[in-house]
């Protein structure tokens, strides 16, 4: 179902010395997980202490009731476990797409608190709707259309929205707008009302996480929360002005839709696309890094009907969105987790937790929690993660400008504009491609760019040219205009023009008229045309054309030295056959 090796492997030979080779190991890895139950169990019951109360933190982003959280944690582990294919993937709520419900609700319903919850549970919905129909077209490769460079940037102006917003709950205030230019200079306007017991509680608590994060399959989340509630009892820290989490309501009721009107529905699927592009992006990153890790395989598309089905269950139960975070997927990786069974752990050990200590984990200080998330995204807060990119000379203003537009533009507005940068930098990619002149290198069949390979040699009478980017209907023209200009500067020296098109699995209507057109031009300039390196639906499309403007004989998927051939032997009058190949 879409299946892609992330590590190539050669089931055909054998490592050194005798080893197994990669296929091999990866087949005994496989089979070998029987043998590791145990290892899994030890990997659950690790990560639970870090899901549940990221889980009821990340509710906090979203201005969600922390019910919300645990409920997606459910979904997101349930579903995946029976669908996904990652073995080392959790599935629950992530800081990200927590920060993006929060600002996408509240564009919409403003401070209408029931509206956003309502809203909510319709942003979800559809976002797992969205998942299941990209499952069904096979969109696993949409994450690709959004650059690296771009989700670096966005995560990272992202963390500091997220830690600042954390340290107003720390603080005990709330500045009146949420845009971060005004934002931080309210924050800091209320300094004198700051609560420093709050601040206090919350640096003890971050400096415990950061420590217990060095210890492996220590439950730091939990051994902090447990501490914190302690504390609020010992020291009566209401007294003192620091908030608790309260109440958290979780039962199982009846799965139910939200009742919203159709201009709210329509706004709510134009959100949930950037809802599903960050997910995506961020899932699909973090479940192929470590596939490619580990030699596993990835099935980008069954992931897809994963997370969809996550999502729909989480939104019908009135949950958050969910994906497969980095830092949650990383952790079980790092606990020695060896299937799916870990994730299955950790939703056991959480509903213990949940149907025992629940009236507890209510009583948490919200500063303990803000230092929970704050930790949970201090990980993306790496400027060292954009050092290659100024190395490299590459995409350094790709890079800053996705981060200083979450900053100015907000949450939802710099995630719009981070995939529209995604989009300018692909098409501003294929629009400037060039059309390189080929010729023979030495004796051989192979041809070559000229200008790269001085030595490779023009066939006499033959002007070959290959895109070094596919066509369509952005860079057609350009393309074609600079064939021209190369037939105009051969002249009568050349009587066959060739054009390699390798790179262009399929043409848009742009791109055919863009053709038709040249075809014409040639034919103009009494010379002929050839089409070489065609794929089979290139072939079908262009030969359903006018014969007398595109003519079949001139499309084949034959190579470039065929082709070559095929245009001398036509030169010399002979018939249109290569060594028993058909040119059509």
């Amino acid at each position: 179902m879409g299946t892609v090796n992330a590590q190539p492997v050669n089931p055909g030979a054998d490592g050194p010395a005798g080893q197994p080779d990669q296929a091999a190991r990866t087949t005994l890895q496989n089979d070998g997980k029987q043998e590791n139950r145990w290892q899994d169990v030890i990997a659950g019951l690790s990560i639970a202490g870090l899901l549940l109360p990221e889980a009821v933190a990340y509710s906090s982003i979203g201005n969600l009731p922390p019910q919300a959280g645990v409920i997606a944690l459910f979904a997101g582990l349930l579903c995946y476990g029976i669908l996904g294919t990652s073995r080392f993937a959790i599935v629950s709520a992530t800081s990200s797409s927590a920060a993006v419900m929060a600002a996408a609700t509240a564009s919409i319903a403003g401070g209408n608190q029931g509206l956003r919850l309502t809203l909510a549970i319709g942003l979800v919905l559809v976002s797992g709707v969205f998942f299941l129909l990209a499952a069904l077209a096979r969109m696993g490769s949409v994450t690709d259309f959004i650059a690296k460079p771009v989700l670096r940037g966005f995560a990272f102006g992202l963390a500091i929205v997220i830690i600042l917003k954390q340290c107003a709950s720390v603080v005990g205030t709330q500045p009146a707008h949420s845009d971060l230019p005004r934002f931080v200079p309210e924050l800091l306007a209320q300094i004198g009302h700051w609560n420093w017991v709050g601040v206090g509680v919350a640096a003890v608590a971050l400096v415990l996480l950061f420590i217990f994060a060095r210890f492996k399959h220590f439950p730091g989340g939990l051994i902090v929360i447990a501490l914190g509630i302690g504390a609020g009892k010992w020291l009566n820290l209401t007294q003192y002005g620091v908030g608790l989490v309260g109440s958290i309501h979780l039962e199982l009721a009846a799965p139910t839709l939200p009742l919203l009107s159709r201009a709210e529905w329509l706004r709510i699927g134009e959100l949930a696309f950037a809802m599903v592009m960050i997910l995506y992006a961020e899932s699909y990153g973090s479940i192929r890094s470590f596939a490619m890790k580990h030699g596993d395989n990835v099935a980008p598309n069954r992931d897809l009907m994963a997370l969809g089905a996550s999502n729909l269950l989480s939104g019908l139960f009135h949950g958050m969105p969910v994906g497969a975070g980095y830092s949650a997927t990383s952790a079980n990786e790092a606990a020695g987790a060896t299937s799916r069974l870990a994730g299955w752990v950790a939703a056991l050990v959480v509903l213990a937790i949940v149907l025992t200590l629940l009236p507890s984990i209510a009583l948490t200080p919200q500063p303990v929690l803000a230092a929970i998330v704050i930790h949970a995204v201090s990980h993306t807060l790496n400027p060292a993660l954009f050092r290659s990119y100024f190395v490299w000379r590459r995409d350094r203003v790709v890079v800053i400008s996705a981060v200083i537009g979450v900053l100015l533009l907000g949450v939802l507005d710099g995630l719009l504009a981070a995939i529209g940068i995604s989009l300018l930098l692909m098409l501003r990619q294929f629009s400037a491609s060039s059309m390189l002149v080929l010729g023979r290198l030495g004796l051989s069949h192979d041809f070559v760019d000229m200008a790269a390979y001085p030595q490779a040699k023009a066939v006499p009478g033959i002007l070959i040219l290959r895109p070094n980017e596919p066509i369509f209907f952005a860079n057609a023209e350009r393309i074609l205009s600079q064939a021209r200009l190369g037939i105009k500067a051969a002249g009568t020296q050349i009587h066959t023009v060739i054009i390699s098109l390798e790179e262009s699995p399929d043409l848009d209507s742009s791109s055919i008229e863009a053709l038709q057109d040249f075809y014409r031009f040639v034919a103009a300039d009494g010379k002929r045309l050839l089409l070489a390196r065609l794929k089979g639906p290139v072939v079908t499309l262009l030969k359903s054309l006018d014969p007398t403007v595109v003519p079949p004989l001139s499309l084949n998927g034959l190579s470039v030295d065929d082709t070559v051939r095929m245009a001398q032997i036509d030169a010399d009058g002979s018939d249109t056959e290569v060594d028993g190949k058909d040119c059509v």
